[in-house]
């Protein structure tokens, strides 16, 4: 039943899209194509209304490790932190975009106006329970991404 009701909803919202005109959407990417955006990453933890043990850890230990090792980065913006519910109806477009249904974790790298989107979701569900290996895994794979931005 959920299915079919995102079913219909998606083909409501794809029939709204489809009504808009046409200079709308000439004017919207003309200016989304003039904003540069600064060089940074987001690491962006989908979660969904029932979080079992695992979901929760990954939370947990994906802000450990930030406020941890990136706490500089994080209060300078060079490293953003988001927590989205998926089963908000605010966070639709979001969700799909990343098309993540329910705990997800994603590092989206920022740079010379490119998006660069890593879906890190099967390694933080592998060691998520884990704090050490996952802290020292991810920290690792965001240090990294930050030498090439």
């Amino acid at each position: 039943m959920k299915k079919l009701s995102t079913i219909i909803f998606t083909i409501l919202i794809a029939t709204l899209l489809l009504s808009c005109s046409n200079s709308k959407k000439e004017k919207k990417q003309k200016d989304t194509t003039q904003i540069e955006i600064a060089n940074h990453i987001e690491v962006i933890d989908f979660y969904g209304t029932r979080r079992c043990v695992t979901c929760k850890a990954i939370e947990a230990n994906t802000l450990f490790t930030l406020e941890t090792y990136f706490s500089d980065e994080l209060k300078t913006g060079k490293i953003i932190f988001k927590k989205i519910d998926v089963d908000a109806k605010e966070n639709y477009n979001i969700a799909e975009k990343f098309e993540a249904t329910s705990t997800a974790l994603f590092i989206t790298v920022y740079k010379n106006n490119k998006e660069e989107i890593i879906d890190i979701t099967d390694f933080a569900f592998l060691k998520g329970k884990n704090k050490e290996e996952f802290s020292n895994a991810l920290k690792n794979r965001l240090l990294n991404e930050l030498k090439n931005i």
